[in-house]
């Protein structure tokens, strides 16, 4: 009666152990890593856009040259995780601008350039910034979880690119009116709403 269970523990022993079986694992998990690693990166590079506008080291017009910046990664996400998987050259692509965007940020916040961080544009930036990061951490969380597929992620960050440019927009003249903010603000609520539903449906990634 223990011989049949014997070989079929046997069996299962070697379809684990086998070349195909652990490549198959590997790249799976490579795979999910890579996706949330690049939303961690999108998450990061917000916050430290957010931080240099706190600490007076980024103006409202470098914060919104970094955004524009922001939305092109944003997009580059969206575009390569449209048909839920994502290939080499793409993953190399995305990763080449994210650590482009990381430089930028860097010299932007160490040059000669310095904002004032109690100034009403710098203010009303800083909140915009804060909820990009905050979205984009719960992108990330999304698909670490499980209740974002890649598919899904991709349109929340084609939301989250378009955003980004209003940002851009609004700050390239180094200012941001009131009105200005309100607009932004209002598609922040949208993409928010998007993103919990989207966790929150039946769609689960396998």
């Amino acid at each position: 009666m223990k011989i049949p269970h014997l070989l079929a523990m046997t069996a299962l022993v070697a379809l684990l152990s086998s070349p195909a079986f652990a490549q198959d694992a590997a790249v799976d998990g490579q795979v999910k890593v890579n996706a949330a690693t690049e939303a961690q990166r999108d998450v990061n590079q917000q916050e430290r856009i957010e931080s240099g506008l706190k600490s007076g080291e980024l103006n409202t017009h470098e914060a919104a040259k970094l955004e524009a910046g922001e939305s092109r990664i944003d997009h580059a996400e969206a575009h390569a995780e449209k048909d839920g998987t994502v290939s080499a050259a793409e993953k190399a692509r995305i990763e080449k601008m994210q650590n482009n965007e990381s430089k930028a940020i860097a010299s932007q916040k160490h040059d000669a350039q310095k904002g004032n961080p109690d100034s009403k544009s710098s203010e009303r930036m800083q909140k915009d910034v804060a909820r990009d990061a905050n979205q984009e951490k719960r992108i990330n969380e999304g698909l670490k979880s499980g209740e974002l597929t890649k598919t899904e992620a991709s349109k929340m960050e084609r939301e989250q690119s378009q955003t980004d440019r209003k940002e851009a927009k609004a700050g390239k003249n180094g200012k941001i009116s009131a009105g200005e903010q309100v607009k932004v603000q209002k598609k922040e609520s949208v993409d928010s709403a998007k993103i919990y539903n989207k966790k929150h449906n039946h769609k689960k990634r396998s």
